[in-house]
């Protein structure tokens, strides 16, 4: 860690539990400022929240965007999918990305420097293990918007990259899905992953503090999977 780098300031979403909670700590170790929030507290969906979050906070140097999830969802036919459904799991997902990417690069211009990541998921490379189309869609997107952002922001000193985590215990969610297969599908799933063991929320958390350090100056438009070998191309 530089001086530099210790006095700069992050805004990480979806800080409630889990992968935010981790990547928050870990910028904090590397000396940033960080800002942290849930929907408890803002609603990254709505514009007039996110402009009112910038002007508490002020400019900020790093964006996280890992607010996301699946609403509570669980996959069905397609035919089933109701308007609202679908429409939740984009908002949360991709809608909060766009607003809060929006909101964070007037000051990263006037500075021309800023990090962006975007936290997508391996269902945006692949499918939705629970088979929720709008989730797998919705994290998709996010990987295009991460090359359109940085392609269009590289000019300022601005990089943007993304993140591809594989299966995450990390929240009830996730917990619940992973009991929800059994011993039999447990152990299945982990004999997809060349290191057979379930990621930790660190292990999102340290692919974040790479992108955000001065050792990525030169990455950006990126997505890394970090799934312990799961999905090998």
């Amino acid at each position: 860690m530089t001086e530099e780098t210790g006095s700069r300031t992050a805004l990480v979403t979806g800080t409630a539990h889990g992968i935010g909670s981790a990547i928050a700590e870990g910028l904090r170790q590397d000396g940033l400022t960080v800002h942290g929030v849930d929907l408890d507290t803002v609603d990254v969906t709505h514009s007039d929240e996110v402009r009112a979050l910038f002007e508490r906070i002020g400019p900020v140097d790093v964006l996280v965007n890992n607010a996301g999830g699946v609403c509570g969802q669980t996959g069905r036919p397609l035919e089933e999918v109701s308007d609202e459904d679908w429409q939740a799991v984009v908002q949360a997902n991709l809608t909060s990305t766009f607003v809060c990417t929006r909101q964070a690069v007037t000051g990263m211009k006037k500075r021309r420097y800023g990090r962006i990541v975007n936290i997508s998921s391996g269902a945006g490379r692949s499918v939705s293990l629970t088979g929720i189309q709008a989730y797998a869609s919705a994290k998709a997107a996010q990987i295009g918007f991460t090359r359109q952002m940085a392609h269009e922001l590289g000019p300022f000193g601005i990089t943007v990259n993304c993140i591809a985590p594989g299966f995450i215990l990390s929240n009830p969610t996730t917990e619940r899905q992973w009991a929800s297969y059994g011993e039999e599908g447990q152990r299945a799933l982990l004999e997809r992953i060349s290191l057979r063991r379930l990621g930790r929320p660190e292990d999102i958390a340290n692919g974040v503090r790479f992108f955000v350090s001065d050792r990525a100056a030169w990455v950006t438009g990126q997505t890394l999977s970090i799934d312990g070998g799961t999905a090998l191309f």
